[in-house]
């Protein structure tokens, strides 16, 4: 049909020069003339088509026209709301004033009420004891004769005021269309010649590229937008984190274990072993394989007894040491697993040991001064994925990831905790950061730390922190001086506050729009 209606246009523009109005042509297939706003779009496109090859060039007219709604149609039919309610009422001297309800009975609930304020309006009912009567003997519905002229010609000889309140009360709607005068082109034909897109060797070979016409490029078009990956924003976050603990001078500990024992994920870090957090509902058991191998053994012996009956200044737990508790084997709950697994391979000189591997796993960017006891300060972080049998909502997951880092030297304070947090967090671009006491069984003093989440209103808690107690590192071997800052945030919540999120599964899950992904800016702290 396209080419069709293409070979009319040319042909009516060969007999008569100039095409003055689209609206008289009758497009194939057909009868009446295409005076419709669909039937100028489809003219359009061939226009189009035809402006492409410089056959011809056309002028574009704008028409505005009304239509009557339902509501309107209705009224051409039966009459106004306020004509109808007076048509059911009484004369003023004839039978008895209506009420209300018998009102709505008679014309209905919508006609009642619009027609009941228009109709006082208009002076043609009156009110009498409780209830109407007519105020005139005759009126004039000009509603209705308007839509009826609405109807017939798409307008109104009173003007763009009347059409105005018509459209107030949704009784039409205005409509725009358009109509074109059409006029020949620089290579006007009455043939449609194919128009070659491309140069190709054939052409080059043969020589018709003389000869042949060619589609005339058009350099405003939009190109095909670019397909490729993009980072997740959690990805852009994490990359901004680790940044800046490599520019404080951290390093960085190895954590791709995902699975640990009980002894490394607790026992260790001095958690006792009828803790909560150990229970099925919050932490997940393997069944297969269920149990770890043995730790260290004499490492293990003096976790063991500083649980059960104390030592290094403290009475322990005073319960049993359960060996088949320490041996599960679970999905890690906190990357603080491998900390401490990494705080006892740092505390090996000291106990006068030499552990394989510890060279490797922690290659130090900057010189730090070993002392006489072994001791070496370090600063050490990680950043990976941890799992806890959490309730899913707007803030939770079963499966996010924690930001964690330990600071370990001698005679380390609470307040070089604290200024530390502010200063990493200031890098962060998190100003609104506020530390709240608590409560960790490896951590005394311990802090929570809350941000502002602008969106949310209110203050998100993203972290602990706190002083790692001397039940968790004397029986590593660390000299009674030597003090180790730990703190771990939450990944998914910076980035949530950075990028405005609410709900943390748009961020993370099969929620997860894939265009928000590709679309979302980098984020820099």
């Amino acid at each position: 049909m396209a080419e069709t209606l293409q070979k009319l246009i040319l042909d009516s523009l060969d007999e008569s020069g100039t095409i003055q109005d689209t609206r008289t042509l009758v497009i194939p297939g057909q009868q009446d003339p295409a005076t419709s706003h669909e039937a100028q779009i489809t003219i359009l496109g061939a226009l189009n088509s035809l402006l492409s090859r410089e056959m011809i060039s056309y002028d574009t007219h704008e028409t505005s026209s009304h239509v009557l709604t339902p509501e309107g149609a209705q009224i051409v039919l039966e009459g106004s709301h306020e004509a109808r309610v007076w048509a059911a009422l009484p004369s003023k001297s004839e039978g008895n004033p209506m009420g209300v309800q018998e009102l709505k009975k008679k014309v209905g609930d919508e006609a009642a009420k619009v027609g009941q304020g228009r109709a006082f309006k208009n002076n043609w009912i009156a009110k009498e004891g409780s209830g109407f009567v007519k105020a005139v003997a005759q009126i004039i519905d000009s509603t209705q004769l308007e839509l009826r002229e609405v109807e017939s010609t798409e307008s109104l000889q009173a003007g763009e005021k009347a059409l105005a309140e018509l459209r107030k009360r949704k009784l039409i709607v205005q409509r725009k269309g358009q109509w074109f005068t059409v006029h020949k082109g620089p290579s006007f034909s009455t043939s449609i010649a194919k128009l070659e897109t491309d140069l190709t060797v054939e052409m080059l070979t043969s020589g018709a590229w003389k000869t042949a016409s060619f589609k005339k490029y058009n350099f405003e078009a939009d190109g095909i937008p670019t397909s490729g990956g993009a980072l997740h924003p959690l990805l852009k976050v994490r990359e901004e984190i680790r940044s800046i603990f490599l520019e404080m001078g951290f390093e960085e500990m190895p954590t791709n274990s995902f699975v640990e024992s009980g002894f490394w994920c607790f026992d260790a870090l001095f958690v006792p072993q009828l803790h909560p957090a150990r229970e099925l509902q919050d932490t997940f058991y393997l069944s297969d394989p269920s149990t770890s191998l043995t730790p260290p053994e004499a490492y293990y012996k003096r976790v063991a007894e500083v649980h059960e009956h104390g030592g290094y200044g403290s009475i322990g737990y005073r319960t049993p040491w359960s060996h088949e508790e320490s041996h599960k084997l679970l999905l890690r709950t906190h990357t603080t697993a491998s900390s401490a697994s990494m705080l006892y391979k740092l505390a090996a000189k000291c106990r006068g040991e030499e552990i394989e591997g510890e060279g490797r796993e922690l290659k130090s960017t900057v010189s730090l001064q070993v002392g006489e006891d072994g001791f070496r300060p370090a600063k050490l972080f990680s950043i990976d994925k941890v799992f806890r049998n959490e309730t899913m909502d707007a803030t939770h997951l079963a499966e996010f990831h924690q930001v964690e880092g330990v600071v370990a030297d001698r005679n380390l304070t609470l307040a070089d905790l604290i200024g530390f947090m502010r200063v990493f967090f200031k890098k962060m671009g998190m100003t609104g950061v506020r530390f709240k006491p608590a409560y960790n069984p490896y951590t005394e003093p311990s802090l929570e730390i809350f941000a502002f989440h602008p969106i949310l209103q209110k203050w998100v808690e993203i972290g602990n922190s706190g002083m790692f107690r001397p039940e968790m590192l004397e029986p590593m071997g660390f000299p009674k001086d030597v003090r180790v800052h730990g703190w771990g945030i939450g990944l998914e919540r910076p980035t949530m506050i950075r990028y405005g999120i609410n709900n943390i599964r748009t961020l993370v899950g099969h929620k997860t729009p894939i265009e928000s992904v590709e679309n979302a800016p980098a984020v820099m702290f």
